[in-house]
């Protein structure tokens, strides 16, 4: 059997391993997700209470705070986390680079989600769509962070130049989340301090009944949504670096066919001329 075809089967039983993680226990973490998620929907729009001063708006923070958590401490701590197991040569393997990347992109569309939800917030509360306050500009600073490091993860070279390189700027990115996180005790902001990861208030929460079980939960709606979409999307990375593999071994395949028939032409013709010299001597 060549080397190709055993390559081939020990992809095949890899393959095979990564749909294995459309389990069961996947299929009840969807079902969970979107229990939690539909829960949250009614505790935000019909149980939870109006806010004294921002009235109905507040509603818009059961999603604001959920997915400002998810991003930034959730998908980018995931992806610091997984890229430094990369790097680190006791533990580096494929499956942490594309924990890494899956786990970005996820952060990625969430703070941008966080952005927007932000944005028509602020036009209700503050009367403007975006102000250059410190708390939104981190925030955004750090989108385009995460922006950069998924690009860099297309530029071309060496699947492990490629990974180590994106290794290096996703931990670079990072260094800016405990900036935004604090950035509303550094300078004098409009954004409110934080609701519920602020340190100084864990004795003493300034939310509280309803409203405070309702961020909660979906804080943990969240949360379980972003292992569920990591899950596929890192089965969907694993089988398009399979097939890439894949790919690159069948232009081997392809290279080596056309130069064993390359070589056997020349001597085929090296053969043909050999007689006609002889005659001539």
């Amino acid at each position: 059997m060549s080397s190709t075809k055993l390559d081939d089967n020990r992809r095949t039983g890899e393959d095979r391993d990564a749909r294995r993680m459309s389990s069961r226990a996947t299929k009840v973490l969807g079902w969970a997700t979107a229990s939690t998620l539909a829960l949250t929907a009614v505790m935000a729009l019909v149980i939870s209470p109006a806010d004294v001063n921002m009235g109905d708006s507040v509603r818009l923070l059961y999603l604001h705070v959920p997915t400002a958590w998810l991003a930034m401490y959730v998908s980018f701590g995931v992806t610091t986390l997984a890229s430094a197991l990369y790097l680190w040569k006791r533990t580096r393997s494929r499956f942490w680079d594309l924990t890494a990347g899956a786990s970005a992109e996820i952060g990625v569309v969430f703070l941008g989600l966080t952005l927007l939800i932000g944005s028509i917030w602020g036009r209700i509360t503050w009367g403007v769509w975006w102000t250059w306050d410190a708390r939104l500009t981190t925030t955004a600073v750090l989108f385009v962070l995460y922006l950069g490091y998924l690009a860099v993860r297309k530029v071309p070279a060496s699947p492990e130049a490629q990974s180590r390189r994106a290794a290096i700027v996703a931990i670079a990115a990072f260094l800016d989340v405990p900036i935004v996180h604090l950035s509303v005790t550094w300078w004098r902001t409009l954004h409110q301090d934080a609701s519920i990861l602020d340190e100084r208030r864990l004795l003493d929460p300034q939310i509280t009944g309803a409203m405070a079980w309702t961020l909660l939960l979906g804080v943990v709606a969240f949360t379980l949504l972003y292992a569920w979409l990591l899950i596929h999307r890192f089965r969907l990375a694993w089988v398009e670096d399979r097939i890439a593999d894949r790919q690159i071994d069948l232009a081997i395949e392809e290279r080596r066919a056309e130069a064993t028939s390359e070589d056997r032409s020349a001597a085929d013709a090296l053969g043909a001329r050999t007689p006609s010299a002889e005659v001539a001597r």
